[in-house]
């Protein structure tokens, strides 16, 4: 929630000689700009058309263009613009997003290459996905009709995604952070380590920041910390690909193929 203290910058004094009046209006003003702000929360592009509403709540967003590929002559094909009316559409924007942007505001690279970005995605898709399992078809008039092998093969969906949680978090371990370990103790004074596992968690589940990782666990996002931690998340989700994460692969899969992370 939004809140403007239009007081805070008042001495004793000028609190004191305010009149009924005077506060009044200035609480009207502190309350059309928390509204401003509420409203800039939800700004809509008009790229994107009238269609979509402004909602404050729906947090972070950013704006994309879809496109597809059509055929052009007897063998050839190209791209083309595939939205409604030719417009942009808008996507919520996790902390990898949220963090890309800002580094392109300061003229920088995004912190985290495709590859970790689209494991970390994976990682939360699969955690999400497991933890609603348990809602789906869980009473045995639905299980019977769906026939003799329909609750086996749901299942044998859900440990296998139990299996591939574990082999992620086995590969992320559970040491800390060695990258921030290298500070020099006088320099740390009472925080407390930040663990591999806690790190990725509260990145790709919890969608927060390098800099809210760091105050959870009393640091202070000055002096490198939020460079050394950054390095570290990025070890963590190289480790979280496994053994096909070598020079020459350019892509990877996510299923039972070939190049899988699984292998």
């Amino acid at each position: 929630m939004i809140h403007v203290d239009i007081f805070a910058d008042m001495t004793v004094e000028e609190l004191a000689n305010l009149d009924r009046a005077d506060r009044a209006a200035l609480q009207s003003e502190a309350e059309a700009e928390r509204i401003e702000a509420v409203k800039a929360r939800g700004f809509v592009p008009d790229e994107v058309g009238p269609e979509v509403p402004e909602a404050p709540a729906r947090g972070p967003v950013r704006m994309f263009e879809s496109v597809k590929s059509y055929p052009k002559g007897a063998d050839g094909f190209e791209v083309k613009r595939a939205g409604y009316m030719g417009r942009k559409t808008l996507q919520r924007a996790d902390v990898f997003d949220v963090m890309a942007a800002k580094a392109a505001r300061h003229k920088k690279s995004a912190p985290f290459n495709p590859s970790q970005v689209a494991i970390g995605r994976f990682y939360r898709d699969l955690v999400e996905k497991h933890a609603c399992a348990g809602v789906k078809c869980s009473s045995l008039e639905s299980l019977s009709q769906r026939g003799g092998n329909g609750g086996g093969e749901f299942m044998d969906a859900v440990l296998r995604d139990r299996q591939r949680i574990d082999v992620l978090r086995r590969r992320i371990g559970d040491g800390s952070a060695l990258v921030v370990r290298r500070h020099r103790p006088s320099t740390r004074g009472s925080r407390v380590p930040i663990l591999d596992r806690r790190l990725v968690d509260m990145v790709c589940l919890e969608d927060r920041a390098i800099s809210d990782v760091l105050k959870a666990h009393g640091w202070s996002v000055r002096g490198g910390s939020v460079s050394s931690v950054s390095q570290a998340l990025g070890q963590a989700l190289d480790r979280m690909m496994g053994p096909v994460m070598r020079s020459s692969v350019q892509a990877v899969r996510f299923g039972q193929c070939e190049n899988s992370i699984w292998d």
